[in-house]
């Protein structure tokens, strides 16, 4: 569990970027190492939540519905509530969670996983005769896993049918969760979703689209903190995306990074959202041709 010190690491820089003005009168020192500044390579006073206007409304909504029960007036008077009450800290954390996901985020992406990596990794587990593992870390109401599971079982599984797939989908959101267990979704959930996917995969249900059940065999969806926690098996494949390389600050990238990799079997495949970073070159991963999104575990590393 993270403790209140982790807390204030992750989430201080929030309440004072929200509270606009207040941002400005803290010393350079103080902001510099603050969860919201970015790690993509903005202007080193720019906190990374200000760059992403559709994130800092959903925040500043549930913070202001939270303040307006507290009777407190601007987030001037909450950063001194925060102050002066240590368990405010956990509230801030359930407001800053980030839900926005739809299937098929990025299409480049998963073009690249179904071309290329997603054939790879059932080559591998059918020589090593294993399932192939599969880790969505930060997988929301479960966009990103279903999608994984469709293309596998549309696409993939006809050239290794022996391979089972297993998929690992976490959240620290048990409400997400929730929703990604009952797996039905809106349709505008499914807009960048090719249509014979979409045809195949799901049952239209009412206005909703359901993922059909078989579809969702071999899919686990735990609630886990990626700050503090990871799965205990080893993956084929990693997604991390718009997560733990937007939101945490350097050191909580840094620690988020190492227990990935850890969690990568060697030649496993890490996937990062299309306009993030690592926080540092990590000696055991190499960046994919035309991918630079998609790294690549070495061989000779250990897991």
């Amino acid at each position: 569990m993270l403790t209140a010190i982790d807390w204030r690491a992750a989430n201080r820089a929030v309440v004072y970027m929200l509270a606009g003005p207040i941002v400005s009168e803290l010393p350079t020192r103080e902001r510099s190492g603050l969860h919201g500044l970015p790690a993509m390579g903005a202007a080193a006073d720019e906190p990374a939540v200000a760059r992403f206007p559709q994130v800092r409304r959903q925040v500043c909504k549930r913070l202001k519905r939270h303040m307006h029960d507290l009777q407190l007036v601007d987030f001037a008077a909450y950063r001194a509530r925060l102050e002066n009450d240590p368990t405010e800290w956990g509230v801030v954390d359930r407001c800053c969670h980030i839900t926005i996901s739809r299937f098929f985020r990025d299409r480049g992406v998963f073009e690249t996983l179904r071309r290329h990596v997603l054939p790879d990794i059932a080559a591998c587990a059918k020589q090593e005769r294993r399932a192939a593992q599969i880790w969505s870390a930060g997988c929301a109401a479960g966009e990103e896993p279903y999608t994984l599971r469709t293309l596998w079982d549309i696409e993939i599984a006809s050239l290794c049918p022996d391979v089972p797939l297993i998929i690992i989908a976490t959240d620290i959101d048990e409400t997400m969760l929730a929703r990604a267990r009952e797996g039905c979704f809106a349709a505008t959930s499914l807009r960048e979703l090719p249509p014979h996917l979409v045809g195949q995969a799901f049952d239209r249900v009412g206005s909703r689209f359901c993922v059909k059940p078989c579809h969702r065999e071999g899919l686990c969806f735990l609630h886990q903190d990626i700050r503090s926690e990871a799965p205990t098996a080893s993956f084929d494949l990693v997604l991390c995306r718009y997560l733990a390389f937007t939101y945490f600050a350097p050191a909580l990238q840094e620690r988020a990074l190492a227990r990935i990799v850890n969690r990568l079997l060697p030649n496993g495949c890490l996937v990062i959202g299309t306009h993030e970073r690592l926080p540092e070159h990590h000696p055991a991963l190499t960046p994919l041709d035309h991918a630079p999104q998609m790294f690549r575990k070495s061989m000779l590393a250990s897991t």
